[in-house]
């Protein structure tokens, strides 16, 4: 009796363990050393100071010796200093009017696309991924061309307008996955019982595609608030956003400490937004009435 659970508990870790792995090296080891990086001192020449005071005794950095091992300086800096809350504020409203106007643009095509015929949809689907076959750096920078003469590059109406174009489709599919599920005779029940078209989308399709805009916001939000290719490319200098940040921080100062601390801080707001959404989805504080 025992030989059938054991290959039960074998089959359930055979599949359970490659993504276990695969999150555990590429996610939480990372995290890790991000958490761990965010209070490190930098080196002298960029990068991380030694950890361990062992390694490298803690001696006054005027003898020319490099100093180890931790401290709560970066953050001590990020809280004392406007500027940086200036600039996550402006990325959070970035972020919030793109993910805004992704939805308002995505979800009428969403439903165009769900409400046409079957043989037409993939076409359909097809046009809408088909940006995702050029290189994006080479979308981003044809968006230079256009805006060119309308002079408006390197502001902030480009980075709104490079942040929506980007994003688009992936506010599109997942509102058209569950679009494509509802069922029409609901509908038809509603229009038999006297309700308009109006009433009929307000109770029946829009409280069913919450789902579907609740994951297409989520896959907007998320990367258009760590995006620095788009800001920089297309608003220039004036445009900083915490990717812009997190960036500079690693490549152009060198200083891994603080921008590992800035990427703390951008996972922890993060994580914060989306348990503030999964609160309201369950709270039903955006079910129409």
């Amino acid at each position: 009796m025992s030989k059938p659970k054991d290959s039960t508990r074998f089959a359930r870790w055979a599949v359970s363990m490659p993504p276990m792995l695969f999150m555990t090296l590429f996610f939480a080891l990372p995290s890790l050393i991000m958490a761990v990086g965010s209070f490190m001192i930098p080196g002298d020449t960029g990068g991380l100071a030694p950890l361990f005071p062992i390694l490298t005794p803690h001696i006054n950095p005027h003898d020319g010796l490099q100093e180890s091992g931790l401290t709560i300086e970066n953050y001590r800096t990020f809280f004392s200093d406007t500027v940086y809350a200036w600039i996550f504020l402006k990325s959070f409203f970035v972020a919030g009017l793109t993910t805004l106007i992704c939805l308002l643009m995505a979800y009428p095509l969403a439903l165009l696309i769900a409400r046409s015929p079957k043989h037409k949809r993939d076409l359909l689907v097809l046009l809408v991924i088909l940006p995702f076959a050029s290189n994006f750096l080479v979308r981003v920078y044809a968006w230079m061309i256009i805006l060119g003469p309308f002079n408006l590059l390197f502001t902030n109406v480009a980075v709104i307008l490079g942040m929506v174009y980007v994003h688009l489709p992936f506010m599109i599919l997942p509102l058209y996955t569950n679009l494509e599920k509802h069922d029409p005779i609901l509908l038809d029940a509603g229009q038999d019982l006297g309700a308009t078209k109006w009433q009929r989308f307000w109770h029946v399709t829009f409280p069913l595609s919450l789902p579907g805009i609740y994951s297409g916001s989520a896959l907007v939000f998320i990367p258009v608030l760590g995006m620095f290719a788009i800001p920089e490319i297309l608003g220039g200098k004036d445009s900083m956003l915490v990717g812009n940040l997190i960036k500079e921080a690693f490549l152009a100062t060198r200083d891994w400490p603080f921008g590992s601390m800035v990427s703390m801080m951008l996972t922890l707001a993060v994580l914060g937004v989306a348990a503030l959404m999964s609160w309201l989805s369950k709270a039903g504080r955006f079910q129409p009435r």
